[in-house]
């Protein structure tokens, strides 16, 4: 038998197979391992989110003293504060916290409403397309509101309306499109032409209406913050709010229902239950933050994914951040109606429209070029 060479320096001759995976080894050498990668790059997506978060927040505040501040009766940041809580000359208290604050609050409401329920409805349906003003909703919002004031109802129904607008838009759509097993591309057009028959309907009741109440329902055919008075957005503020928690409560199963129909099932989600449920809440949300203004179009488009490019994956944070950044947008466009343009009385929603009109037209065409050439 011819014995084994004697190790050198008392070290064996044996050493250790080097890693075939150099990423991994390169990891372990500096001291990290893919699975802490992994949580690297998610605390520096959340630490972006909250970066965008307090960004808008700032940005809200600021733009709020303006709007209170600036006006055909104009006085300085202080004392528009000082008036907002009933402080100072009376007729500046009577200019703020009759006028220019509620506006100022379904700006806001309505925005950050609107927004979220974008964000959602995207989730949902897996594609970037969906939103409530182009699946319908805002439309259907716009009809039950203005058909409770051809009936002569309180203002403080408008947002039961509402409510009840954006469901039968949703029942519209689910018979006209669902049932049929149509695409989700084709959906979207479905929900375009519920938004138009919607709209013609609200036209139609404008029409009719008498003198005084065709120009109190006007807004809800163009989209607008003038006029907003108290006791609509106490009732729809109460309403956002319960729903935006009912939301946030059920984000859980959002997320699980992002890994597919299959995968939740598995992990014990009852799919159609748990996405009906997460639908009626959107649609909910949706209806309510329109009843504020009518229908604001693309905000709860382009909002979603301006949020997604610049925040990341979406999250409980950043879904947060997308109702600060509708909020936010809202706001800088009824400022630029109200200051920035020649024309006066011009409607919030024809800004919206004309900044999210291109936008939409871009999603379309990248939904439908090829899939090949989407991921080159």
């Amino acid at each position: 038998m011819i014995d084994a060479p004697p190790p050198r320096n008392g070290r064996t001759l044996l050493r250790p197979k080097r890693s075939a995976d150099p990423v991994g080894a390169a990891s372990l050498r500096h001291g990290r391992t893919p699975l802490r990668s992994g949580a690297n790059v998610l605390v520096r997506q959340r630490r972006r989110a909250i970066l965008i978060g307090a960004v808008c927040a700032v940005t809200i505040a600021v733009l709020s003293t303006v709007a209170l501040s600036v006006g055909e009766v104009e006085m300085s940041a202080t004392t528009a504060l000082r008036a907002l809580f009933g402080f100072g000359d009376q007729g500046e208290v009577y200019v703020v916290q009759e006028f220019r604050a509620p506006r100022l609050a379904a700006a806001l409401l309505a925005g950050a409403g609107l927004a979220t329920a974008g964000a959602v409805l995207q989730r949902l349906f897996r594609n970037p397309l969906a939103s409530p003003d182009v699946m319908g909703v805002t439309g259907g919002a716009s009809f039950g509101s203005v058909l409770v004031l051809a009936l002569g109802a309180s203002q403080s129904f408008i947002p039961l309306g509402a409510l009840g607008g954006g469901m039968l838009a949703a029942l519209l759509l689910g018979i006209l499109g669902w049932r049929s097993g149509l695409p989700v591309t084709r959906l979207v057009l479905v929900g375009l032409a519920v938004q138009a028959g919607l709209a013609a309907a609200v036209n139609l009741m404008v029409v009719r209406f008498p003198l005084e109440l065709a120009g109190s329902a006007v807004q809800w055919t163009t989209g607008s913050l003038y006029g907003r008075t108290w006791p609509e957005i106490q009732a729809a503020a109460v309403a956002c709010v319960l729903v935006l928690a009912l939301l946030y409560l059920q984000y859980r199963t959002l997320s699980v229902l992002d890994l597919g129909d299959e995968s939740a099932g598995t992990l014990g989600v009852r799919v159609s239950h748990s996405r009906l449920a997460l639908l009626g809440t959107t649609i909910a949300l949706a209806a309510l933050a329109a009843a504020l203004t009518g229908p604001i179009s693309f905000v709860a488009l382009a909002v979603p994914h301006l949020v997604r490019r610049l925040a990341g994956p979406p999250t409980a944070v950043t879904l947060a951040v997308t109702g600060l950044a509708g909020a936010t947008l809202l706001l800088v466009c009824d400022l630029i109606v109200q200051h920035a343009l020649p024309i006066e009385g011009l409607p919030v929603g024809v800004v919206t429209a004309t900044v999210g009109a291109p936008w939409l037209l871009i999603l379309m065409l990248r939904e439908s070029a090829p899939i090949s050439r989407r991921t080159a």
